[in-house]
């Protein structure tokens, strides 16, 4: 399986998406005159808008804090570890440059969302790629096949990878089982899936706010600690991009490592273009009521989850006093960093970030893969099967290594 899921990786990412991402992403950007830099503004405004919704939607900010629960997840935290033990810092400028062109993208996709959405079977606003595809480009077989694919990405695969970093942040931290943490993080994320969308939008709003504000705040704070040095380290990741900085220790180097392991990264994390935020944008009342509001809001989710906390992940391990190698990576190396700078509570800042940052992306995926079930005519029953699939996964992931999950989500990706 693991040679399998490898060619796969380097057709797709070695050849097909490293630059159709750019391409997509830079001929929206022109076609739409760089509204992600024009426009900036109006993107704020879109999430300031009225908190007022009908019974059959969610509000703008809801709709961010899905969207930004399925986004800030491991991708921010472990993800970006791998990406610098792989490709080393100049993986982060191609970080930079994925997430300034998906704005682009992301707010075409969820402008489309908005513009075909219908109101499911419980009355409920449903939409997303599947629907305008079919919709739109009245190419139904193609919606059918994105639906699938969706289900199994995000509403099992991706999962698996939430809980993989949580068990491994937790173990290192707390010593505690890999088993034991999945099955908790199962039943909890089974009480709030199983209360439907409306639940699930409940929480992310509570939760997501509170959790970006307190890790970007421990990177301010690291900032300050290492002010005079943060002007080197942020030179040095355009340096490595272009391979102007030779790697230390055990980093990759090279222009195409940084390129290729960059991008797979940032689109994992920032998921511009992989047609998963468009279905909860379709399930917003926008404000104002038009359908490129939605569009404004999900390209700002990118900008939050790459420029922000990406950004942060990636400043406080290169500020810290370690040094990526293949046995310390991923959250480990994320601990080890925080550890540097805060002591043996950096160990438990990270636990306790990557649980939260984690657990509201399974519920965020899971809410995808519903909506997808819902347009390929499930009831009730299949409904409820997914969602106990669903939960099988995060145990399954939970036991998992590191590579292993992270090369399979890359594949499905």
């Amino acid at each position: 399986m693991s040679a399998i899921i490898d060619f796969l990786n380097t057709i797709f990412w070695g050849y097909v998406l490293i630059y159709g991402l750019l391409a997509v992403g830079i001929y929206f950007t022109i076609r739409l005159g760089l509204l992600q830099f024009l426009h900036f503004a109006e993107m704020w405004r879109c999430i300031r808008g009225s908190n007022a919704t009908d019974r059959d939607g969610i509000t703008p900010f809801q709709a961010l804090s899905v969207s930004l629960a399925s986004r800030v997840g491991t991708g921010n935290i472990a993800g970006v570890a791998v990406a610098l033990t792989a490709g080393g810092p100049g993986a982060i400028f191609w970080m930079w440059m994925v997430a300034l062109v998906g704005m682009a993208t992301a707010y075409a996709e969820s402008t489309l969302a908005q513009l075909y959405k219908i109101h499911g079977s419980d009355g409920m606003y449903r939409g997303g790629p599947a629907y305008y595809i079919s919709r739109g480009l009245k190419m139904n077989w193609l919606a059918g096949l994105f639906a699938v694919s969706l289900i199994i990405s995000f509403g099992l695969v991706f999962n698996a990878v939430q809980a993989n970093s949580i068990a491994e942040a937790v173990d290192v931290a707390f010593g505690i089982s890999p088993m034991l943490v999945g099955v908790i993080l199962a039943i909890l994320s089974g009480l709030i899936i199983f209360g439907g969308i409306p639940q699930i939008a409940r929480t992310a709003q509570m939760i997501v706010p509170a959790m970006a504000g307190l890790y970007l705040l421990a990177a301010i704070i690291v900032l300050v600690m290492n002010i005079t040095v943060v002007p080197g380290i942020l030179a040095g990741i355009v340096k490595s991009a272009f391979g102007l900085q030779e790697a230390v220790g055990g980093v990759a180097g090279g222009v195409m490592a940084a390129m290729m392991n960059g991008i797979k990264r940032g689109l994992f994390s920032n998921e511009a273009g992989m047609g998963s935020a468009p279905n909860i944008a379709a399930v917003a009342v926008p404000a104002p009521h038009h359908p490129s509001s939605q569009g404004f809001v999900q390209a700002l989710g990118v900008f939050i989850d790459t420029i922000l906390v990406c950004t942060a992940t990636a400043v406080m391990i290169l500020l810290a006093d370690v040094i990526p190698t293949e046995e310390l990576t991923g959250v480990n190396l994320t601990q080890a960093a925080l550890a540097d700078h805060f002591g043996g509570f950096g160990h438990i800042f990270v636990a306790v970030a990557i649980f939260f940052f984690a657990f509201t992306s399974i519920i965020g995926n899971y809410s995808y893969a519903e909506n997808a079930m819902v347009f390929l005519g499930a009831g009730k029953p299949g409904i409820m099967v997914l969602r106990v699939v669903a939960l099988a996964m995060v145990i399954w992931g939970s036991l998992q290594t590191v590579q292993t999950v992270f090369n399979f989500a890359d594949a499905r990706a």
